[in-house]
């Protein structure tokens, strides 16, 4: 297949080139408006207890889905008529709006039930108002009240202050906030990568071929999008991995194959040779590669949250576009281009006017990259070791690291949803937020001593100053008074109120949960639990559940697709460890300054907690892109290995040449994809801002300290054994086996016999 693809390629590049450009058309047409058909939602496990009994708040009690908050300022207070006649005005918009289920205020509740409508000073009331739509639509539907309030009652209201808040404000202000990130993304991330393709192939149409591959799976993986969006939910920030992933693969792959086609070139094939074999060899690599990427990051569909499984629908369709695009339009533009393909040489002009003479060629063994591998050798035990030290050392923070749910503290301190939970938590004394709402989905037949029972049990539980209940206010044990919050009964079902003084996501948060659910359900009857505390708890356990289930898979596949490139058992192995090596540094870096806030939380709002899904999404994918330098790497040695004599000093040297012709190649491309990914770190949202540390981190530490340091380390003290399998898969590898080098077969001296032969 890839000599076929080598072949159109010289036969008919203009034709390749020209259905490029059309496909990349037409998916930027359809692709780009992707971004209003996703959503900022998908943290949620939609199969959990604390969604069942959302569903059962939503459906029969009116709750809304979401909630969108109003706080009302004004200079005489909340109490005063300036505020008075601002929150009746909200009211009355929101009570006449589509897709309101209730609405709430300072101003409207009966006296006994306005005491956590009010701030402790006094000068802010609150208008809470329940959006129905679910979690894609509730936001828009906020965002559109939100407007009308700001265009319609603001300007006739000048004397008091509104913000909007609440959880559907959240998710609209992270989609507006995220469309806006991407694009100061791409404008970092494009010229920046440019500059440093400049600086690896020198010529300015090379530097650009990456960036137009880059484009095209970029567009292409948008449509894929838009056409998952008929289907099923996707999160917004599948666009961020897209886009990110989109340009730093294609540039993988693309200096990978123009890098191997320059060194066909240099070792006196024409052109036309130069393309077959280069397709034949680094198109081989790319396709392998492209594959073990995208293997790695589809084991995320196995999560329910849709905000993991939409970055498996965005990197697989990345990877296939990337390589797809690598393989086939590369071959025909470096044809179409021919020696034009080195013109416009920026680093011959810079030497031009320098009076600097034109580099001489260098043998292999002169290459930095050659000697630096040398030395790591001549030292592998020493190095090996401080290095595996190093990297555990930088992963300790890891340990310390806590989970929990992202709130309004991912936006900026400027959003108004932001600024609005910091009252709440700071300057009310009831917080809705670290309530506990208990749902009883079956209650016929239960009494009002039934329900005095449990609320009683309910209130003595440590934290808890109040629980409201169908029949009732209940405080330490004993029923003060008649209900004054949220509780009901309707359509056979019953829900509570338990208010909640434990810091959120904290031990005291945890043993209070515990507490609660240890209380006996009245009339034996199944209680559902459901509030940001059980939210998080759902998350962290529908993650930490399928976790090993996920690691296994990776593992197996990994294992599986390097044994089939390598015919050794020992490399896979090798692999695995080294690859999670890589990710300790960033997951340590992710917990010491996004959740313990060092470094100022990078200008974020540190929470004291890390995003559940963050760490898993950051191993899936650095974990496959370790795998990209893995096969780039692995790959060139095994192609000189097999043409040598096999001897543990061949060993070495193939580890050397191998380094020495992929070194500069995935430094360079490490590097690009860094900036690709450190691109994020400009993004407001702070989870987002995370996942681009962590995976610039990783990206960096493993094509550096890694792939250049361990890897010839590790191989040097394995020597002959690095290349061992037991026969039974050897003679399989023979049959099945994937070769680099096209159809060179594997020797039969590649298995080493059970006694060292060193």
């Amino acid at each position: 297949m890839l000599h076929r693809i080598a072949l159109m390629a010289i036969a008919a590049p203009k034709r390749i080139v020209a259905v490029a450009l059309l496909t990349m058309v037409g998916a930027a047409l359809f692709g780009i408006p992707v971004a209003k058909s996703l959503s900022a939602g998908g943290f949620q496990d939609p199969t959990s207890e604390s969604t069942r009994a959302s569903h059962v708040l939503s459906d029969k009690f009116h709750q809304g889905d979401m909630q969108l908050v109003f706080t009302v300022t004004a200079p005489g207070g909340a109490r005063s008529p300036e505020a008075r006649a601002t929150g009746q005005a909200i009211v009355d918009c929101a009570a006449n709006f589509p897709n309101v289920a209730n609405v709430t205020s300072l101003w409207t509740a009966p006296p006994t039930a306005t005491s956590g409508l009010i701030s402790k000073d006094g000068a802010t009331g609150l208008v809470i108002i329940g959006v129905t739509g679910g979690e894609n639509n509730a936001q828009h539907h906020a965002q559109d009240l939100a407007d009308e309030v700001t265009d319609s009652i603001l300007p006739a209201h000048p004397g008091a202050t509104v913000h909007a808040g609440g959880s559907a404000m959240v998710y609209s202000q992270i989609n507006s906030q995220n469309q806006h990130d991407l694009l100061l993304m791409e404008s970092i991330a494009l010229p920046l990568s440019f500059l440093v393709l400049v600086w690896v192939f020198g010529g300015l149409l090379a530097a650009a071929l990456p960036l137009a591959v880059g484009g095209l799976a970029i567009v292409g993986t948008m449509s894929v999008l838009r056409l998952i969006t008929f289907g099923t939910d996707v999160s917004i920030f599948a666009l961020n991995l897209s886009t990110a992933m989109g340009l730093a693969l294609a540039i993988d792959y693309t200096l990978l194959i123009i890098s191997r086609y320059r060194d066909e070139l240099a070792d006196g094939a024409d052109r036309d040779q130069a393309v077959i074999r280069t397709i034949a060899t680094a198109g081989r690599t790319v396709l392998f590669s492209a594959v073990t990427v995208a293997l790695s990051m589809v084991a995320m569909v196995l999560f329910p949250m849709y905000f993991l499984r939409s970055f498996a629908y965005a990197g697989v369709a990345t990877v296939a576009f990337a390589a797809v695009a690598a393989i086939v339009v590369t071959p025909a533009a470096i044809v179409l281009l021919g020696p034009r393909l080195d013109s416009l040489d920026v680093r011959r002009l810079f030497r031009r006017m320098l009076g600097r003479p034109e580099p001489a060629p260098k043998a292999v063994s002169d290459l930095f990259w050659y000697r630096s591998t040398k030395f790591v050798m001549s030292r592998a035990i020493p190095i090996g070791v401080a290095g595996v030290a190093l990297l555990l050392f930088l992963g300790l923070p890891f340990l310390g690291v806590k989970w929990g749910y992202p709130d309004e503290r991912v936006l900026p301190k400027s959003a108004s949803a932001h600024q609005v939970g910091d009252q709440l938590r700071s300057n009310f004394a009831d917080n809705s937020e670290t309530a506990v709402t208990v749902v009883i989905p079956d209650a016929d037949g239960l009494t009002p001593a039934d329900f005095d029972r449990y609320a009683t049990e309910l209130s003595m539980a440590p934290d808890v100053p109040v629980v409201t209940a169908p029949t009732g206010t209940f405080v330490d044990g004993r029923k003060v008074g008649p209900a004054t919050g949220s509780a009901g009964i309707a359509g056979g079902s019953a829900y509570l109120t338990v208010g909640s003084n434990a810091p959120l996501f904290s031990q005291a948060s945890d043993t209070q949960l515990d507490k609660l659910r240890g209380v006996a359900a009245p009339g034996g009857r199944d209680v559902e639990f459901t509030g940001v505390a059980q939210v998080n708890r759902d998350s962290v356990q529908a993650i930490t559940s399928r976790l090993p289930t996920v690691l296994v898979v990776i593992a197996v596949i990994t294992f599986a697709l390097l044994f089939l490139l390598t015919g050794s058992v020992v490399l896979p192995l090798k692999a695995i460890v080294l690859n999670v090596l890589s990710l300790t540094a960033a997951f340590g870096a992710l917990v010491w300054i996004f959740q313990d806030g060092h470094l100022g939380a990078f200008g974020t709002t540190p929470t004291g907690t890390l995003v559940a899904n963050m760490p898993v999404l950051l191993f899936c994918i650095a974990f496959g892109l370790s795998m990209d330098y893995e096969v780039f790497l692995i790959s060139r040695i095994r192609e000189f290995w097999l043409q040598s004599g096999q001897t543990a000093a061949d060993n070495d040297e193939s580890v050397a040449l191998g380094v020495a012709r992929t070194g500069r190649v995935i430094t360079a491309a490490a590097l690009v994809m860094s900036i690709s990914f450190a691109a994020l770190i400009a993004a407001k949202v702070s989870f987002m801002r995370m996942f681009g540390t962590g995976l610039a981190l990783a990206v960096l530490v493993d094509a550096t300290l890694v792939r250049m340091v361990m890897v010839p380390a590790f191989m040097h003290v394995l020597g002959r054994w690095n290349w061992w399998a037991p026969k039974p898969l050897t003679r399989l590898h023979q049959r099945f086996g994937i070769s680099e080098s096209g159809n060179q077969p594997d020797p039969d001296s590649t298995a080493v016999p059970a006694a060292d032969p060193r």
